[in-house]
C-alpha cells in the first residue's frame, strides 16, 4: 500500500496561511492594546500587516472574533510558560518562589497582555467567557501550587490554611499592578515599579512577601 502526498503547493498554502494568521494576530496584539477593544481598527491592522481586511474577516470573522483570538494567544504563552515550570526537584519553599518569579519575569516582559486583559476587564470578562479554547485551557500553575502547597503543609514549613486559587491571585495582583500601575504610581509617589535598578529588589520582595504569610506563626 503506497501513501498519497499532498502536493507540494498545498503545504505551501497551509504554510503561508499559518504565517499570515500569526502576523495578523501579531499586529492585532499591539493595536488592541494601544487603542483598546473600541479604538482599535481593521483596517489598520490590514495595513500594517501584509493582507487585507477581507482576509482578516475570512481568517477570524470579524474585530470581536479577533480580540478573541489575541485573548486566547496571550492566555497561552503565560500557560505554557507555567506548564513547563520544572520545581519537582525543590523543596516546597524554593519551589513558590520560582512560581513567583515566573510570573513577575512574564509580566514584565508581556506589557500588551496586561493591558489586554485590563481592557478586556473593562468589557466585564465576556470574551473569556465566551471563548471554548480560553474554558478548558485553565491554568497549570494551580495545580502546581496545589501540589507545593500540600507538600509544605505536610512537612510543616506551611502553615497557611490557603487554597490555589487564592495564592494565584496573591502572586498575580502585585506582578499586575507593578506593570499596570506602573505610571499613576509614579506620579502620585514619585517612584517608578518598572525601574530596571530595582528590578531584583521588587523580584525578591515578592517572593519574600509570598513565603512569609505561608509560614507566618499564627498560633498567637
Amino acid at each position: 500500500m503506497t501513501s498519497v502526498e499532498e502536493p507540494a503547493h498545498t503545504h505551501g498554502r497551509i504554510r503561508d496561511a499559518v504565517r499570515t494568521r500569526a502576523e495578523i494576530l501579531d499586529v492585532a496584539t499591539k493595536e488592541f492594546a494601544r487603542a483598546g477593544l473600541a479604538g482599535a481598527r481593521v483596517d489598520e491592522i490590514a495595513a500594517l500587516t501584509r493582507t487585507t481586511k477581507r482576509m482578516i474577516y475570512y481568517y477570524f470573522g470579524g474585530k470581536e472574533q479577533l480580540f478573541t483570538a489575541v485573548l486566547e494567544r496571550a492566555y497561552s504563552a503565560i500557560r505554557q510558560a507555567e506548564q513547563d515550570l520544572d520545581v519537582e526537584h525543590l523543596d516546597p519553599v524554593a519551589a513558590i518562589r520560582r512560581l513567583a518569579e515566573l510570573t513577575f519575569d512574564h509580566h514584565e516582559a508581556h506589557p500588551d497582555f496586561i493591558r489586554l486583559v485590563s481592557i478586556e476587564n473593562i468589557h466585564e470578562g465576556e470574551h473569556i467567557a465566551a471563548s471554548e479554547q480560553l474554558g478548558k485551557i485553565g491554568s497549570p500553575a494551580l495545580e502546581v501550587i496545589h501540589r507545593i502547597l500540600e507538600s509544605g503543609r505536610k512537612s510543616g514549613l506551611f502553615t497557611a490554611e490557603v487554597d490555589a486559587v487564592d495564592l494565584h491571585a496573591m502572586i498575580s495582583s502585585f506582578c499586575f499592578f507593578r506593570v499596570s500601575n506602573r505610571h499613576t504610581f509614579g506620579a502620585l509617589f514619585g517612584r517608578d515599579l518598572t525601574a530596571p535598578d530595582q528590578r531584583e529588589h521588587y523580584r525578591a520582595m515578592l517572593g519574600d512577601m509570598v513565603i512569609a504569610y505561608l509560614t507566618a506563626d499564627r498560633t498567637a
